[in-house]
């Protein structure tokens, strides 16, 4: 299927405008021209929004913003990690999203500043990832939700996080989470099979992810770590998980190569793919009408795994 029309003319304006693609800038102009693009979105109503700090195991603390869609106290969480490379992207890029997504679902969703490379590379983004939750489960941060059913989400990088933070717990033996709510997510530092050749420069450039990797790892003896590389993990007990796709997005297989490994490793996967769609679509229903129904499923998803699952009392 064709790329869809509005994704198109997004693209050829791109191009026309002579504007160097992201791994062609400083990080800092980079961030800057992220935060621009997403910052003119309209914020759509949500009952009630709270900026927070949320502590970490150093004790540095990073921003987090708590989204109400309603002003009821059962709540259900959803521990959100915006994606952008690990580089790029911040809770105000991502604020229309995480306002569509605790709207479409009915759970509090808690978006989450971790620190990001080069300043700070792995593993201090995957450990703020985690330590989110753990702040969040525990009474003194006065969220006022049940954090007796919480689920991980997030976009491509941020995906590549809520999967890590998954593996974490199960490997821990925690059975806080229920759900992983994964939206284009990556899931393999290997782009000899996580990149599709026919959308290469679509959204983004095969040389782009290499230079969010160069900037998040440490080295490339790091690329394999089960944390960034989770698609080759032991995926086994994990909870139940929904995979957010774009047909026209070139690290779609990261996507499709982790939904077959967790239904091999006996975990129940649901799935949408929006045709002619690209990466990033997630959250733009007012750029991309076809975009609502991706918004709607994830929503739906997280409401049936947050209500019907029972976490053991602590």
């Amino acid at each position: 299927m064709p790329i869809d029309p509005i994704a198109q003319k997004m693209l050829d304006d791109s191009k026309a405008s002579g504007r160097p693609n992201a791994h062609l800038l400083p990080v800092p102009t980079a961030r800057e021209n992220f935060e621009n693009t997403f910052g003119a979105l309209a914020k759509p109503a949500v009952h009630r929004v709270v900026d927070v700090t949320i502590g970490t195991r150093d004790g540095a603390g990073i921003p987090g913003r708590l989204y109400l869609p309603s002003d009821r106290a059962d709540l259900p969480l959803t521990v959100y990690y915006h994606g952008g490379g690990w580089l790029l992207g911040s809770i105000d890029s991502h604020d229309a999203a995480t306002r569509l997504l605790a709207n479409a679902s009915g759970s509090a969703v808690l978006s989450v500043g971790y620190r990001r490379g080069p300043e700070e590379r792995f593993p201090t983004a995957v450990d703020d990832a985690i330590d989110a939750v753990e702040w969040a489960r525990n009474p003194q941060s006065g969220l006022g939700v049940d954090v007796s059913r919480i689920a991980v989400a997030g976009d491509s990088a941020g995906g590549n996080l809520a999967a890590a933070v998954a593996l974490h717990y199960r490997d821990a033996g925690d059975p806080v989470l229920s759900h992983q709510l994964l939206v284009y997510p990556v899931t393999t530092t290997d782009l000899a099979r996580g990149m599709d050749p026919e959308y290469d420069g679509v959204m983004l450039e095969r040389d782009e992810l290499q230079w969010h990797q160069d900037n998040y790892l440490p080295g490339p003896e790091a690329a394999s770590d089960p944390r960034v590389n989770v698609l080759d993990a032991d995926l086994s007990g994990l909870p139940d998980a929904t995979v957010i796709l774009a047909e026209c997005d070139p690290i779609r297989p990261q996507g499709e190569l982790y939904e077959q490994a967790l239904r091999a490793a006996g975990v129940t996967v649901h799935s949408h793919e929006t045709p002619g769609m690209v990466h990033g679509f997630f959250g733009l229903d007012e750029v991309f009408p076809t975009a609502t129904e991706a918004m709607t499923f994830a929503g739906q998803r997280l409401a049936e795994a947050l209500a019907l699952t029972e976490q053991p009392a602590r």
